[in-house]
C-alpha cells in the first residue's frame, strides 16, 4: 500500500479559486520581498543605420528619413534592375532575329556576313 499515490487535498486560495495542495503557488508573505523573474531580449538586427544615427548624435530626422527612405530605395533599385534586365532580354532577342533573318535570306550580302562573323569569332 506504500506504494498508491497520496489523495491531494484541495485548499481554497485567498483569491477564492480552489486547488490541489501539491499544486498550490507559493504566497509569499507580506513582509519578504516579492522575486520578479523579468526575460530581456535583444533588438532585431534589422536597425543598424538607425542605431549608428542615433549613436553618433544624429537627430531623430535622420533616423525617420532612413526608415522612410531605406525601404523605398530597395524598391526603387529592384525596379532599376527589372528594367535593365528587360532591355538586355530584347537586345538579345533583337540580335537573334536580326542574325536568323540575314542566314535565311542567304544571297551573297548574307554569305559575305556569315563569313565576317565567323572570323570575328575565331579570332577572339
Amino acid at each position: 500500500m506504500d506504494s498508491l499515490p497520496e489523495i491531494a487535498r484541495v485548499v481554497q486560495l485567498p483569491d477564492g479559486t480552489y486547488a490541489y495542495a501539491d499544486r498550490a503557488p507559493a504566497v509569499p508573505s507580506p513582509g519578504a520581498p516579492q522575486i520578479i523573474h523579468q526575460h530581456i531580449h535583444q533588438a532585431p538586427p534589422d536597425r543598424t543605420v538607425q542605431r549608428l544615427a542615433l549613436g553618433s548624435g544624429v537627430g531623430a530626422g535622420a533616423v525617420a528619413a532612413g526608415v522612410y527612405f531605406g525601404p523605398l530605395l530597395v524598391g526603387v533599385l529592384t525596379a532599376i534592375a527589372a528594367n535593365v534586365a528587360l532591355l538586355a532580354f530584347l537586345c538579345v532577342a533583337l540580335a537573334w532575329g536580326v542574325v536568323t533573318v540575314v542566314r535565311s535570306i542567304g544571297g551573297t550580302d548574307g554569305q559575305r556576313a556569315t563569313k565576317s562573323v565567323r572570323r570575328a569569332r575565331r579570332r577572339r
